[in-house]
């Protein structure tokens, strides 16, 4: 399968793009490449002339690039709801807007198969067990882009282009562009450095999570299913035993690391608050996830102490791109000066 991907320079890409070169796709990324792109490059070596690598935007590519693919999988987006509250208009135009217009452009193209990535936090504060038909709560400029790009993507499918959507829950692993602002992986660098595990207030809040591996099974998984299981249908992407309040989930991580990390609590309750079902990924396309937050936390605690991996301020989607800003206004006053002088 010729497989176009948006995005996949990030935490899931970086993933994602090597488990599909093993499995004998053809792949080609289009992406900013804020984080750098030196994990998919690496790959060049050992899959020449598989893996195609664009720096582009979203927003602004030609839609004749997309000619030829058998499917495209969307996933360029300001990630995390801290990143999307630095600028909610640039959250909206790039993954509500910068969406919303490849999916328009893929179906021009004649692009198969359309795969949208969204996120369970579309469910912000609710009690019970939600399902893909429960309704919606998205408290976060993120959150509401992607319901967004789901209104306006999964409609456009037809007998001639299969449109899904996949609402992740948390992920977690280590990964190529490895994210220590995630919960699980937070967690494990702090019990690894300080031997004490940060959780947010009150630690009562339920998350559902997923582990990176699986996630990119799970997209896969959609490329490769009956056209008619998946057309204008949305899934909820993780398991159903790893929905965790979070004191719980800091408690398997401590259990998991070798030195038994104490618990630090940081910072005011956290709003969002959801428990979520993945039975219709289980019974429909017959996913269900095979590793656990206890297998991550050895792996990353390993990849730390081997030197593999560092928390480097790119590990911190947040700070990197307050970094990048700072940088940009900095280059443009010089440049500015430059024109006076």
């Amino acid at each position: 399968m010729k497989i176009f991907l948006t995005g996949a320079g990030g935490y899931i890409g970086t993933t994602l793009v090597p488990y599909l070169l093993e499995n004998g796709h053809q792949v080609t990324v289009l992406d900013r490449f804020f984080f750098g792109a030196q994990s998919l490059e690496a790959k060049n070596d050992s899959y020449s002339g598989k893996l195609t690598l664009l720096r582009d935007d979203t927003r602004y590519f030609s839609g004749k690039i997309l000619e030829g693919y058998d499917a495209v999988v969307d996933m360029a987006a300001l990630s995390n709801d801290p990143a999307g509250e630095l600028d909610p208009w640039k959250t909206f135009e790039i993954n509500y807007l910068g969406r919303a217009r490849v999916a328009r452009l893929a179906k021009e193209a004649k692009v198969r198969r359309y795969l949208l990535i969204s996120s369970c936090s579309i469910y912000g504060f609710q009690d019970g067990i939600l399902t893909e038909e429960s309704k919606t709560n998205p408290l976060t400029a993120y959150a509401k882009a992607n319901y967004l790009a789901e209104k306006d993507n999964l409609p456009l499918g037809d007998l001639n282009f299969i449109s899904t959507a996949i609402r992740f829950a948390t992920v977690y692993g280590l990964s190529g562009r490895m994210r220590f602002d995630l919960a699980i992986n937070g967690m494990t660098l702090g019990g690894y450095k300080n031997s004490k595990i940060p959780i947010m207030r009150d630690g009562t809040q339920w998350r559902p999570f997923i582990h990176v591996k699986d996630a990119a099974r799970a997209i896969l998984t959609i490329l490769q299913s009956d056209p008619e299981q998946i057309n204008h249908q949305l899934f909820n992407m993780g398991s159903d035993s790893q929905n965790y309040q979070i004191k719980d989930l800091a408690e398997i991580v401590a259990n998991s690391m070798m030195n038994r990390p104490s618990i630090e609590w940081y910072g005011d309750p956290d709003r969002r608050s959801y428990q979520v079902s993945f039975a219709k990924a289980r019974n429909v396309l017959g996913f269900e996830a095979k590793y656990t937050p206890a297998d991550a936390v050895k792996e990353i605690e390993m990849a730390l102490a081997q030197g593999l991996v560092t928390d480097d301020l790119k590990t911190k989607t947040v700070e990197w791109y307050k970094h990048l800003l700072n940088d940009a206004q900095a280059s443009k006053e010089v440049a500015l000066r430059g024109i006076v002088l």
